[in-house]
This record gives structure tokens, C-alpha cells and sequence, in this order.
């Protein structure tokens, strides 16, 4: 099959995913609030109740924040979909190693966030290791291939495009 771009089907899952990621990251960014405050404070909608949220600041941060990037990059590449040209199986390529990235970035820095672990080296490295670290590091393995993947398909698709556009 030629080159085109993408369905508006697979914008849409993009889309999705994107939204999935940002509610996610709402979700963290309450218990986030939660951990910094020991407690649930809702006033005047419930009154407060200690909690004891494991994990430190930095690692919410990064939970949080990694669930808003990756919605806003699936979305990113949902709207420039019609600026890519690519095959059908590279097309599928970009769909699939976009959602790993989205989420596989987000729920293991939600784990870590949790085990009050990095995630970064197996074992820990100059961190803190354990079975957690060590679990969380190795699920790490397919996002940080599909980034990559998601990158370089983001460039032949663009090159494609613009060719296109050189023969018209």
C-alpha cells in the first residue's frame, strides 16, 4: 500500500490515550496534594482524614508530571498526523510505540512515586535499590525502546510529507 497519512481512527485512539494520560495525572496530583498535606483535606465537602501517603515529593512530581507530557505528546502527534506520510505498517509502528511510550512512561514513575524508588539503574545504582527498583527498571525497557522508535518514525514522516509536497 502507498504512503498516506494517518486514519482518523487512530487520531482518535491518540486522542483518547491523551485524555486517559491527563485523567491519570489528575488522579496522582490529588494524591500528591494528599502525601505533601498527611492528610485528605476537603473542606467543606469532608472533613479531614491523615493519610500517610508513601514516597517523597520528588518522585509525585515526576508521576504527575509525566502523565501531563506524555497526554499532551499522544495529542501532539494526534494533530500533526496529516503532516506524516508513512506506510501502513510504519503507521502502525507510530500507533502502537506512541501509546507504549505514553503509558509506559506514566504508570512506572506512578509506581515509583508509590515505593518511594527511581526506576533509573537495576538494583538502584547510586539510589536506593530492591525488588521494587529493580521490577520498575526492567518495565521500563519497552517505553524507552518505543520513544525512540516513535522519534525517529515522527522524522521519516515529516521527510515523506515534505518530499511529496517537492513533486507537486
Amino acid at each position: 500500500m502507498a504512503a498516506q497519512s494517518f486514519a482518523e481512527r487512530d487520531r482518535v485512539l491518540l486522542v483518547a490515550n491523551g485524555i486517559g494520560l491527563w485523567i491519570t495525572a489528575v488522579l496522582v496530583g490529588w494524591m500528591y496534594m494528599f502525601m505533601l498535606l498527611g492528610e485528605i483535606e476537603l473542606f467543606p465537602l469532608i472533613p479531614s482524614i491523615d493519610v500517610q501517603i508513601p514516597g517523597e515529593a520528588r518522585g509525585w512530581n515526576m508521576a504527575h508530571l509525566e502523565g501531563v507530557t506524555n497526554g499532551l505528546l499522544l495529542m501532539a502527534i494526534a494533530a500533526i498526523a496529516p503532516l506524516l506520510v508513512l506506510g501502513a505498517r510504519q503507521r502502525r509502528w507510530l500507533f502502537w510505540s506512541a501509546v507504549v511510550t505514553g503509558w509506559g512512561f506514566t504508570v512506572p514513575a506512578w509506581a515509583n512515586a508509590l515505593a518511594g524508588t527511581r526506576g533509573l539503574a537495576f538494583d538502584g545504582g547510586p539510589f536506593e535499590g530492591g525488588i521494587a527498583n529493580s521490577v520498575i527498571y526492567l518495565s521500563g525497557w519497552p517505553p524507552v525502546l518505543a520513544v525512540h522508535l516513535v522519534f525517529a518514525l515522527l522524522v521519516l514522516g515529516v521527510i515523506q510529507k515534505f518530499k511529496s509536497l517537492a513533486d507537486a
